[in-house]
């Protein structure tokens, strides 16, 4: 049996009992990293104990919803629960991209827990060079 008492975490558990956990209509957050790597535009969602059917992701313009849902395991009739903080329930995140990122090439990858999304960077956004002309080039004429 564990015994260790955290009172931010009593009152998140008391919070949680209260409100029911999470659905459709109303998902908690989920965890989530968002960073630029090269040409690409990576975001990262900690979604442990989501199995990948659990997970939906939609692109709709500009606008990237990623919902998930982590249903509890099926346990035997002689199970006792001593502790549980581990949320159930549903997750979902909404992102708006910005005009500059390639929604139509977004590749998604899932592994240990962690789903990631990597977005290009379309070829307008990128950084580029300007040629810049002037007195050097010009050519006098004599006559």
């Amino acid at each position: 049996m564990l015994m260790r008492t955290d009172p931010f975490r009593e009152l998140d558990r008391l919070a949680q009992q209260l409100t029911g956990p999470a659905t459709w209509s109303r998902p908690s957050a989920m965890a989530m990293d968002a960073y630029r790597e090269g040409d690409e535009y990576v975001v990262a969602f900690d979604l442990p104990g989501v199995s990948a059917e659990a997970i939906d992701i939609d692109v709709e313009r500009n606008m990237l919803t990623v919902k998930a849902e982590r249903r509890p395991v099926a346990k035997s009739d002689n199970v006792q629960m001593e502790l549980s903080e581990r949320p159930l329930g549903v997750f979902s995140r909404q992102i708006v991209l910005a005009d500059t990122l390639d929604t139509e090439r977004i590749s998604a990858h899932y592994e240990a827990g962690v789903l990631t999304l990597r977005i290009p960077i379309t070829e307008r956004a990128k950084p580029r060079k300007i040629a810049i002309s002037g007195a050097a080039d010009r050519q006098e004429i004599s006559g």
